[in-house]
């Protein structure tokens, strides 16, 4: 706002920005459309090119458009999201043979992959290391990272931290960990999971996030620090779930506890 309480005016990029996002939202440009080039942008609102660009950087950066090397500048379709929640872990879902993040892309028709570029021996980072009741200052945890992708698209990134002590030399240090994954090997350890703690929060990426999950300039993350409790009550693994925000909901259905 100006001092004497009018907008103040917006440069003429945001304005070029703004009246191109009004299209694409009411349907003018649809999904898939070509946007004019920069010089038919220029032309059109009497803007210099460098104006024009920016403009469609704005609009990059919402996550509206998308360039196409060779091509030129396209509206984007939008994803049908990913949602995960409380059914992730259910006996259900390991009845159907399929781990939650394959089950998810069956159901939208897409092909799952999932690659681990490392599984080490590391020092756990301190959130993990006090959740996993684990020493920050010694190797005490084995690190699995997975990269999660649907018809070849990244969706998600997964660190998974479980006690050294349990997990050296077993098959939780291999690639393809038998029946079940992981859990079916930390139950043969003894721990049967039987309630959870998710903490949700949304950031921007790292570089390296970024950079993984190929994410467009302006584009969130959700994290989602995951704790699994055993019968006992302790904690036994802890992952720390990176989704793109642009694809990917977190839907949890819950009982309401009720006064006795």
């Amino acid at each position: 706002m100006t001092p004497s309480g009018a907008p103040a005016q917006q440069p003429p990029s945001r304005r070029i920005a703004e009246d191109l996002r009004r299209q694409i939202e009411n349907g003018e440009l649809r999904s898939g459309d070509k946007l004019p080039s920069e010089r038919a942008l220029a032309g059109h609102y009497g803007a210099a090119r460098n104006t024009a660009r920016e403009a469609v950087r704005i609009l990059a950066e919402q996550g509206l458009v998308t360039a196409k090397h060779g091509s030129g500048v396209f509206v984007r379709t939008p994803q049908r999201l990913f949602r995960f929640g409380s059914d992730r872990y259910s006996l259900k879902n390991r009845a159907t043979g399929l781990t939650p993040f394959r089950l998810e892309a069956k159901r939208q028709g897409k092909v799952p992959r999932i690659e681990v570029p490392s599984i080490a021996r590391e020092k756990p980072p301190a959130d993990v290391a006090e959740r996993l009741r684990v020493s920050a200052e010694e190797e005490s945890v084995v690190h699995r990272e997975n990269h999660y992708f649907a018809d070849d698209e990244p969706v998600q990134i997964v660190s998974t931290y479980l006690r050294w002590d349990e997990a050296g030399g077993t098959l939780l240090m291999q690639r393809k960990t038998g029946k079940d994954g992981i859990y079916g090997r930390l139950e043969d350890l003894g721990h049967v999971m039987t309630s959870i703690r998710d903490e949700i929060s949304a950031r921007m990426p790292t570089p390296s996030e970024a950079r993984v999950l190929e994410l467009l300039p302006g584009v969130p993350v959700l994290e989602v620090l995951h704790t699994s409790l055993d019968q006992e009550g302790v904690p036994f693994e802890v992952s720390r779930y990176v989704h793109r925000a642009d694809q990917t909901g977190l839907l949890y259905e819950l009982p309401v506890e009720q006064e006795a």
